[in-house]
């Protein structure tokens, strides 16, 4: 199902300012909130669509890509969206305290979201014009073997939480809304763990190397940063992973230099072929590609291959490759070489004689 522009969501017009995107968010999330209309699937369904909506529009960067590339320019950004009320209520836990006089969370025990991770991946730049795709190997908490994820050693027996009596929630009540928080004093688990597990000390998580499927897309550049989400540390207390950042870093390159999605090389070239002209074969990003030199070209000279260079990011088309032309001065000539190299000097030397007596005034 295509989902509908984030602009007619929020009802509001594509150059709303920030605080009237916050405002009609903030209005659009109290009328469809969950706890106002329970067992309403569509209000929950506005509710999340509402959430996303306002997460990519009050971002500059991302709204930016949004006005001109639409939804499928934000899949180079790596949001997709939210997992749950969990990721809303805690991304917008500001807003919700304006509702409520604090932040609400979620009905689930012991929700507690994972860590996110940092992955630094270095790459050539042919992947970071075309993309790749490829596996890395991560080391995150997952959950651990000797007590199953219980968070308690083994033979013991957890006892039940004194405080909300095994429910592992607290109910609190603010005008038509009950909101449920986690128990502070069990985590959200119901339960207390008076004997720890001497392996994970009672989290239920241990350290382990996990590999995980990377497509890196066309266009990247050092600096971009893909989000895999669900790929971090698993949350304590059954609560969701958090996300796997990966930090791109492209290699410089012995032949290319890289600006923007342009890309430069110089190429050598003979004196008698910047003075005769000819083709020369050069090399892109496709192979090599031969180019014309013309008659009476100069050192330092540019030529421009159109769209030969880098694809554009979250769009169509390429970059270009532009080259410049390095003429190369022989050390050493052989001894025909110089008689006619130093004939050609002569002959320069009395075609400028003559233009210099041409020119001379009449008295």
């Amino acid at each position: 199902m295509a989902k509908r522009d984030y602009y007619e969501i929020l009802s509001v017009p594509r150059n709303a300012s920030d605080e009237e995107i916050k405002r009609a968010y903030r209005k659009m999330a109290l009328k469809c909130h969950p706890d106002r209309n329970p067992g309403d699937k569509d209000a929950e369904e506005k509710f999340k669509e509402a959430a996303e909506a306002y997460e990519v529009l009050r971002d500059p960067k991302k709204r930016e890509i949004y006005n001109f590339y639409g939804h499928e320019g934000l899949k180079g950004t790596g949001f997709t969206g939210f997992r749950g009320f969990d990721d809303i209520f805690s991304s917008f836990s500001d807003i919700f305290e304006e509702f409520f006089g604090f932040s609400p969370r979620s009905s689930r025990r012991g929700a507690s979201s994972g860590a996110d991770l940092r992955y630094d991946l270095k790459i050539s730049l042919y992947d970071a014009a075309f993309g790749k795709e490829t596996e890395i190997e991560i080391l995150k908490r997952g959950r651990c073997e000797h007590c199953n994820g219980t968070g308690a050693q083994p033979g013991s027996t957890p006892q039940a939480c004194p405080h909300c009596y095994g429910r592992g929630q607290i109910n609190r009540s603010h005008g038509f809304f009950t909101i449920s928080t986690t128990c502070s004093y069990c985590h959200g688990e119901g339960m207390v763990i008076t004997n720890p597990c001497k392996a994970c000390g009672g989290g239920g998580l241990a350290k382990r190397r996990k590999k995980v499927y990377l497509r890196i897309p066309p266009g990247v550049d050092s600096g971009s940063r893909l989000r895999l989400s669900g790929e971090g540390e698993e949350g304590e207390f059954g609560g969701p992973p958090g996300d796997l950042y990966v930090i791109i870093h492209v290699e410089p390159h012995e032949f290319f230099e890289r600006e923007g999605d342009d890309i430069i090389c110089r190429v050598p070239i003979s004196f008698a072929m910047a003075a005769f002209g000819g083709g020369v074969d050069v090399s892109t990003l496709d192979g090599a590609k031969k180019i014309q030199i013309p008659r009476g070209t100069q050192p330092g000279e540019i030529f421009r291959l159109k769209g030969e260079g880098i694809p554009h990011l979250n769009g169509r088309g390429r970059g270009d490759q532009i080259i410049q032309v390095v003429v190369q001065i022989p050390k050493k000539l052989t001894k025909q070489q110089e008689e006619l190299l130093r004939e050609f000097a002569a002959l320069e030397e009395e075609k400028g004689a003559a233009v210099g007596k041409g020119r001379r005034k009449k008295k």
